[in-house]
């Protein structure tokens, strides 16, 4: 098993890689560099003078993501991989009762297990962050709905799944 990097020390690897692509000329076909005008723009105190847009700039390192922060706070990784799928089917079943389109129902799961990369199930309860993906979602998609529907339709799915729990259960005696 890989050793736990900080996430100071991951930030670090990242920068420096970037540093490293931003300096090394591009020669895989999936680079992309679109170039600003000759003298650049200066923010702060850095010169930027061009955007280079690679895949490599786009993965994150094994290392940042395999023990999760769910794991180290002492979850199961089974139990973990269990609730990223439970989360996932929500917000799909949310998304479906929402009326919304496929690609923000992805974009709400994406932003949900890019959050629980750098946050622990332990600390925060998966249903209000599937909401509030499902919301960001729509948002960033451009099919807004209001924070009263989202929230309506997670209590009928809460609902749903309670009622379902009891119709499973054996009957007493």
């Amino acid at each position: 098993v890989g050793s736990v990097l900080s996430p100071k020390l991951c930030q670090q690897l990242w920068e420096d890689e970037s540093a490293r692509m931003a300096s090394a000329p591009n020669s895989t076909p999936s680079a992309l560099a679109v170039a600003a005008p000759s003298k650049g723009i200066l923010i702060g105190d850095r010169m930027y003078s061009e955007v280079s847009l690679t895949i490599d700039h786009s993965i994150v390192p094994d290392d940042c993501l395999s023990p999760t922060p769910s794991v180290l706070d002492g979850l199961d990784f089974e139990i973990e991989t269990d609730l990223r799928i439970l989360g996932c089917e929500l917000i799909q079943s949310a998304g479906i009762l929402l009326h919304l389109p496929q690609v923000a129902m992805a974009t709400g799961q994406v932003l949900f297990q890019r959050f629980f990369y750098s946050k622990s199930f332990v600390k925060h309860n998966f249903e209000i962050v599937a909401m509030a993906c499902i919301n960001l979602a729509s948002k960033i998609e451009e099919v807004p709905r209001r924070v009263r529907d989202v929230i309506n339709v997670f209590h009928h799915l809460r609902q749903l799944r309670a009622k379902s729990d009891q119709l499973h259960l054996p009957k007493p005696g």
